[in-house]
């Protein structure tokens, strides 16, 4: 068995946002970057819980430059086997679905696993572009995941309830909340991952097809006011004239 998680490298949940080049480009002064938490939490472990149950290669791919290495360690310490880093900076989701989906190619991975979605662009889109890239099913949103030989049920929530879809082998499948709980490495893995393989490779060639205009940060918060518990006269007005509710 083999399982491929993708790993994306996004700003730490508490960082300030701000843009640099007129509003082209994130500043990453000062900002601290961590594993995607949906990569992490969701698709990295089930990953590791099928390697405890079952036995599985976990590899990990991610797509950045070497500023991406200490993300990728992070994962290796949490259990990942194998690590590869394309060397490309992109963060156009067909060009990054292309890398992954040119590495995978001839691996004959039996399970590849992604975040539902990265906290920073919010896309979605890269599990579904792997899938259509590699010409194999997906399954996306999934909260839960159990193999039964070559089989696969996935279990994804959908308007109202949920979803209870069987797979066979390979498959593409992106991850959210109920998949598995977060785990912390502890020193022996971070000892092992110093010296776990990490390969670089140049990226594939793939087209590029979007572009970042410019970004916006939203409105700034309104101030809070207080009003007493006996003015509910004011209170109603202020719901009225000011928040427009009723």
């Amino acid at each position: 068995m083999k399982i491929l998680v993708c790993i994306s490298k996004t700003p730490d949940t508490t960082a300030k946002i701000a843009f640099t080049d007129n509003n082209t480009k994130f500043n990453e002064a000062g900002v601290q970057f961590i594993i995607n938490p949906y990569d992490e939490w969701y698709a990295l472990v089930r990953a590791l819980e099928l390697k405890e149950t079952i036995g599985a290669d976990v590899h990990l791919i991610t797509v950045g430059g070497a500023d991406c290495d200490p993300v990728i360690r992070k994962a290796l310490a949490l259990g990942g086997d194998e690590a590869f880093r394309i060397n490309a900076d992109s963060a156009d989701s067909y060009y990054i679905a292309s890398q992954i989906a040119a590495h995978a190619k001839d691996k004959q991975y039996d399970i590849i696993l992604t975040g539902k979605e990265t906290i920073d662009y919010n896309g979605s889109g890269i599990g579904g572009m792997v899938a259509e890239l590699l010409e194999l099913p997906y399954v996306s949103i999934a909260a839960k995941f159990d193999l039964n030989g070559t089989v696969a049920t996935v279990n994804r929530e959908i308007e109202g309830g949920e979803e209870v879809c069987e797979v066979s082998l390979p498959v593409v499948v992106s991850c959210q909340k109920g998949m598995a709980e977060a785990r912390i490495p502890n020193m022996r893995g971070i000892m092992a991952a110093r010296t776990k393989p990490l390969t670089v490779a140049e990226p594939a060639a793939a087209d590029t097809l979007t572009t970042v205009v410019s970004f916006e940060l939203p409105p700034a918060k309104a101030g809070v006011k207080l009003i007493s518990p006996d003015n509910m006269d004011e209170l109603v007005k202020l719901l009225h004239e000011e928040a427009k509710v009723i």
